[in-house]
């Protein structure tokens, strides 16, 4: 992998930054301009978004295949790495003015997670991970919390629209639940310790959601897996999603056995 990934990311970052901010907070940002790849309404600001990171892959080959929430799969003259891509992660915050939404990138190779970004685009706040290797926000270490008890605890709990018994009897062992609206944040939430777990059972997770997350949540000491406690696979796929628990990993098998 190239060294200059870091680095790239960061000017990905500061591009799309320049390129929504006019769109942040407005009606404009929230128009429907196609339908995405993963089957769902591209707005305005998504597209913004998307159109810089290939835009500057073309020109800075880092992988071989790009896999976005938007455009699916784009091949480019890479290195043989795959990028998972979603340009604005938590839209409806970007579009309603809610500073919590991010650029979201996660580096593959041989079907495994290397390398993580995300970055908060209201905020500038960065998160970036290396596999075996490190977990960091703003260039520092991070680490999950030591909450060791659902009573004390603070989780993003998604459920089904219309079927909340699964997460019922978890929500009302729990102390705080806070439903944040950018699922690779939360899940880097987890990692520096802010919330103690993040739960999303409607299914509708993509990899691209979640891949630079998980990293950063799991070299951070937390812990990921389905809703069995089982290693979590995701496909290569935009159209196929997951639901996913992440944990500081103490409390991991305790939510696991509410769930059931």
């Amino acid at each position: 992998m190239k060294s200059d990934f870091f680095p790239a990311c960061n000017q990905m970052a500061k591009e799309v930054e320049e390129s929504i901010r006019d769109l942040v907070g407005t009606a404009e940002g929230g128009k429907t301009v196609r339908m995405g790849a993963d089957l769902t309404p591209t707005k305005l600001i998504d597209q913004l978004a998307e159109d810089c990171v290939i835009r500057y892959l073309k020109e800075t080959p880092l992988c071989s295949l790009l896999i976005s929430e938007e455009a699916g799969k784009v091949a480019f003259d890479g290195d043989g790495g795959t990028i998972f891509l979603d340009p604005v992660d938590g839209t409806f915050n970007a579009v309603a003015g809610i500073p919590f939404y991010a650029l979201s990138i996660a580096y593959a190779t041989e079907g495994i997670v290397r390398k993580a970004y995300v970055r908060n685009l209201s905020s500038g706040e960065t998160f970036m991970a290396e596999k075996g290797h490190y977990a960091r926000c703003n260039g520092k270490p991070i680490h999950v919390s030591d909450v060791s008890s659902l009573d004390e605890c603070a989780m993003s709990v998604y459920g089904r629209k219309f079927d909340p018994t699964r997460v019922m009897q978890l929500g009302q062992k729990i102390r705080r639940w806070r439903l944040l609206g950018a699922s690779a944040l939360e899940l880097c939430y987890v990692g520096c310790g802010r919330i103690d777990g993040f739960i999303d059972l409607r299914g509708t997770l993509r990899v691209t959601d979640a891949a630079a997350g998980m990293l950063v949540c799991t070299e951070s000491g937390g812990k990921v897996s389905d809703l069995n406690g089982k290693e979590i696979r995701f496909p290569n796929e935009v159209t196929i999603g997951r639901c996913i628990v992440a944990t500081n990993g103490v409390l991991h098998h305790k939510v696991v056995e509410y769930l059931r």
